[in-house]
């Protein structure tokens, strides 16, 4: 019988409606660790396999795109149909020394490219692109053999600094697989300042979607 009544009384101790214990101050931040480890685990797995962020090298997308920008990347298979505009990064073996390149998709499989190289207008299916995102027109011949139907399953990039873009017009690139698009770029996180004759003001007004 004594014992039920000693049970009793330290239920009734530890019943919701008696007041509990604040947290002490290590607790407090043992708990707001617990969460910012959780958080971070979560943006790991998102970075991983969903974006991650890459850096533009070079001026070859100038003035869309500086040296030193950091851009976002929706990863492959994520961003979807890759269609005529977008920009992308790639990076396979050919490659200068290996390193991924972003360029512009001009045009996607089955359509036809070719290029007057003296009026620099460029043409998809017979009809002239309208590129007011070129910083220059696209005078310069790198080799390639024009016009030229895109591969199934490949792309066709090239740089929106027309005349200093190493891309799809040369042969030693050609049409990318798009097993070799690492993914897409959507939008610039922070500006850089470019290099050389393309170096430009740090602008955080350009900050936000690429199209």
């Amino acid at each position: 019988m004594g014992g039920h009544t000693v049970n009793q009384s330290r239920a009734n101790s530890s019943s919701p409606n008696q007041p509990q214990k604040p947290d002490t101050p290590a607790q407090t931040v043992l708990g707001y660790l617990h969460d910012v480890v959780y958080i971070l685990a979560i943006a790991l797995l998102v970075f991983t396999f969903a974006f991650r962020v890459v850096t533009v090298s070079g001026s070859s997308m100038f003035h869309t795109l500086a040296d030193g920008d950091y851009l976002l990347l929706v990863n492959r298979p994520l961003c979807g149909k890759l269609e005529q505009g977008d920009i992308v990064v790639a990076s396979m073996d050919r490659f200068k020394d290996g390193e991924a390149i972003v360029k512009r998709v001009i045009a996607t499989e089955g359509q036809s490219v070719d290029i007057d190289f003296d009026t620099g207008i460029v043409y998809v299916d017979g009809q002239p692109l309208a590129e007011d995102y070129t910083y220059t027109p696209t005078n310069h011949d790198e080799g390639g053999t024009f016009p030229r139907v895109v591969e199934e399953g490949c792309v066709f990039l090239m740089g929106d600094n027309r005349n200093g873009s190493w891309d799809s017009r040369d042969p030693l690139i050609g049409c990318v697989d798009k097993r070799e698009i690492l993914g897409k770029a959507v939008a610039l996180i922070l500006p850089g300042t470019g290099e050389g004759a393309f170096t430009i003001d740090r602008d955080f007004s350009r900050i936000g979607g690429l199209n």
